[in-house]
């Protein structure tokens, strides 16, 4: 018997909660992800990187409960208790307060990368998926969250959506309110109970509230009044500051609420793609200042897609400068979920949209140095590697999603020019074979672009 065969096959499967990216899949999260680098780019977020790996007790009761329990964590090779990063924030702290001296304020940072926690998997969630977050740490000056606001509002017209809005609201302002109805100290709780304002509705909200803190009825009202506020950004602007007329803090909240709201009409973005809304409790625990959480109009069941906010305390646990940031994260997997939903995604599987059919391997090195040229010119070109029936390379070229085909055989080459096969229409073009290839070139071009 082979050598071979005289082991048992291992059956090839995945873990549970993890998942393979065919081509076509990883190609799109790609496109995605260079979209949104170009982005960072245009604003001076420069690219970071951190390990997948760190200390345990540098992750370790840094998120909630839950992700305590969820995190990878084991003894390394060297005896070290170390656990596999869940988020991409946590690490960022560390990072700061460890290189913040060398890079000095404000860091300008994006981070694009795997985490991976334990959860119970379900419908698109997964025990390893991938984070986009860009940040701007060193700075509390509201104009970081004017920009923050910008970039998001950017990302998504980068990513081909006109019809999606930025929901904002502000830490503050409920703070001035609890602070004004001596609630202040039932914060956690009562954010709890208008988090299911959605689910259970605002009579439930408003009797769990009472029954959390102990606070009369009237109080809890207002507490909604304030989160089920509706009109025009301006009216609820304006209703929301008489509301926490009382409170400093609240004040300042409305009044940053304002300059943000002003700054995105000044620079040019739509109302119609800024929301104010008071109703965003999610996260305010976590969260000191202004809040982001932006929504598809043509899915806004799906959820926030880009979710965000200032936060004043990153890294304080590991160091005693104070490193105030601000930031969001783009949900990748979820906002792919989308698009393939919303049919905006390719279907190629493959990065090349020219294919060159091999005929003749005597030929090998003309072809190879015609592709060459068309590299030289950004073009990027597939050389089928084995000199098949012109059909069957075609219907290769056809699977993989090439868009040209460049039919070059012993009549082309002794005419000196080259069929262009548009592979979509079936349409062929006798372009002719300069030295310099640049009628080529244009043709292609003219195709694909």
């Amino acid at each position: 018997m082979a050598e071979s065969r005289k082991h048992e096959l291992i059956q090839p499967r995945t873990l549970k909660g993890f998942r393979d990216f065919q081509p076509r899949e990883a190609g799109a999260r790609e496109e995605l992800i260079d979209r949104a680098r170009a982005v960072f780019h245009s604003y001076g977020f420069a690219p970071i990187d951190t390990p997948a790996l760190e200390y345990l007790e540098i992750l370790q009761g840094k998120g909630s409960e839950e992700t305590d329990k969820q995190m990878y964590q084991f003894e390394d090779a060297g005896g070290r208790r170390v656990g596999m990063r869940f988020d991409l924030t946590v690490p960022l702290a560390r990072f700061a307060a460890q290189h913040i001296g060398q890079l000095g304020t404000p860091l300008k940072r994006y981070h694009v990368a795997t985490v991976w926690r334990g959860e119970n998997t379900q419908r698109g969630r997964f025990r390893e998926f991938m984070q986009c977050d860009f940040d701007t740490i060193g700075t509390d000056n509201l104009s970081s969250d004017i920009e923050t606001a910008l970039v998001i509002h950017d990302l998504f017209l980068a990513l081909g959506f006109e019809d999606f809005r930025i929901h904002l609201n502000n830490r503050k302002v409920l703070t001035g309110l609890l602070e004004t109805l001596g609630l202040a100290e039932h914060a956690t709780a009562i954010l709890r109970a208008l988090d299911k304002l959605a689910k259970i509705g605002a009579e439930k909200v408003q009797a769990e509230i009472v029954a959390a803190t102990g606070t009369e009825p009237q109080a809890a009202e207002q507490v909604l009044a304030l989160c089920q506020l509706t009109g025009t950004n301006a009216e609820i602007l304006d209703a929301v500051t008489e509301l926490v007329a009382d409170s400093e803090t609240g004040r300042r909240g409305a009044e940053e609420l304002r300059r943000l709201l002003a700054a995105l009409d000044a620079v040019g973005v739509p109302e119609a793609r800024v929301k104010l809304d008071v109703a965003i409790a999610r996260g305010l625990d976590y969260y000191t200042g202004t809040i982001f959480e932006t929504f598809l109009g043509a899915l806004p069941d799906i959820g926030s897609v880009c979710s965000g906010g200032r936060y004043d305390n990153l890294a304080e646990l590991y160091t005693k400068q104070q490193l105030p940031g601000i930031g969001a994260s783009l949900g990748l997997d979820r906002l792919l979920a989308a698009m393939e939903e919303l049919d905006m995604l390719t279907s190629t599987e493959t990065p090349a949209v020219a294919f060159i059919p091999l005929f003749d391997e005597a030929r090998l090195h003309d072809y190879l140095r015609l592709a060459a040229q068309l590299r030289e010119a950004a073009i990027c070109v597939e050389v089928y590697p084995l000199p098949k029936k012109l059909g069957q390379q075609l219907k290769y070229a056809d699977r993989r999603g090439h868009r040209v085909a460049l039919i070059l055989g012993d009549n082309e080459f002794a005419a000196s020019e080259c069929q262009v096969k548009d592979l979509a229409t079936g349409e062929a073009t006798a372009v002719p074979l300069e030295e310099n290839a640049a009628s080529l070139i244009a043709a292609i071009r003219g195709l694909v672009e």
